[in-house]
């Protein structure tokens, strides 16, 4: 059988800025229609943040998710992943609300405190159109807070609505942080495992960092996970494609990437799902439908989210 892979378009984040790009959505509908078109380009998951939609800032409030969350529901059959990450500032109740709230098929999960630095943008982006944009960009001082006491809130929140989770492992130590949650019973398998890559304050984008990643994870986990990369800026494509070469999944979108190709930026988020998808067919495999990711992460179905 030919191997199915998947892909996770994540398609506004809370890094990058509106004045970055004019491609990043921002209101609620540009964020549906950004996930639609994810998800007609091949994505089977699409990983969903909210934004104020006149200022572009992260905004973490039930209310802001609503009026995407239906339309996308409405339009398209791809899995809905919310995010626990919110922004690095935030508090941890404050980015489990909307995910506890609609009870989503999968979150996100940040396995560990680290340092977040997003000032290495500013050597590309000088102009911006808001305050709050080079503020947030020039913060040095940010440390992304995941305590062992963060996650077990959020699993233990989470858990019982029946939603699973998208383990973002940005160092291997979110890798051992992982396997303790497994053997102490608080996650089960199959584990979707994101390895992210390239992130100032994460591990980096070489091609021995992913294989370390990919050998530790192999090590601790065994057949008891499924495998995915996220490769930030210029990184995006080249993990991908070594991902995909290895046996694993990728992960896209302008929340990781504005990029289609060196020097280019993307148009949209479904651009750089095609490209990807490019990627998996090239190499003689085929893209997953969402209810085949469905099968393969053992997901409760997307009539379960509560909007």
């Amino acid at each position: 059988m030919v191997r199915k892979v998947i892909i996770t378009c994540a398609v506004t984040g809370a890094i990058h800025t509106p004045s970055m790009s004019k491609a990043l959505p921002v209101t609620p509908q540009e964020i549906a229609d950004a996930a639609v078109d994810a998800a007609e380009a091949g994505a089977a998951i699409v990983h969903l943040h909210a934004r104020n939609p006149k200022t572009g800032q992260p905004d973490q409030s039930p209310e802001a998710f609503a009026p995407f969350l239906k339309i996308i529901k409405q339009r398209t059959n791809a899995v809905i992943n919310l995010t626990t990450g919110g922004a690095p500032t935030m508090t941890v109740d404050e980015r489990v609300r909307p995910a506890a709230v609609y009870k989503p098929e999968v979150a996100s999960l940040n396995m560990g405190s680290m340092n977040f630095g997003f000032f290495g943008m500013l050597n590309r982006f000088k102009t911006f159109e808001h305050d709050w944009e080079l503020k947030h960009l020039q913060n040095k001082d940010i440390v992304f807070r995941n305590t062992y006491q963060d996650i077990e809130y959020v699993l233990s929140t989470l858990s019982e609505t029946g939603t699973r989770f998208e383990f973002e492992c940005y160092d291997t130590s979110h890798l051992y942080n992982l396997k303790y949650f497994l053997d102490q019973g608080l996650v089960k398998a199959p584990l979707f495992v994101q390895t992210v890559f390239g992130l100032q304050g994460g591990t980096g984008a070489h091609p021995e960092d992913v294989l370390h990643m990919k050998r530790t994870a192999d090590r601790l986990f065994g057949d008891q996970y499924v495998w995915s990369v996220l490769g930030a800026g210029r990184n995006q494509l080249p993990i991908a494609a070594m991902a995909v070469a290895m046996g694993g999944n990728i992960r896209v979108g302008l929340e990781d990437s504005l990029w289609a190709a060196p020097g280019r930026m993307a148009s949209s988020n479904a651009e750089q799902v095609m490209l990807a998808r490019k990627i998996v067919e090239g190499l003689g495999l085929e893209i997953a439908t969402p209810d085949e990711a469905r099968e393969m992460l053992d997901l409760k179905g997307g009539d379960k989210l509560e909007v």
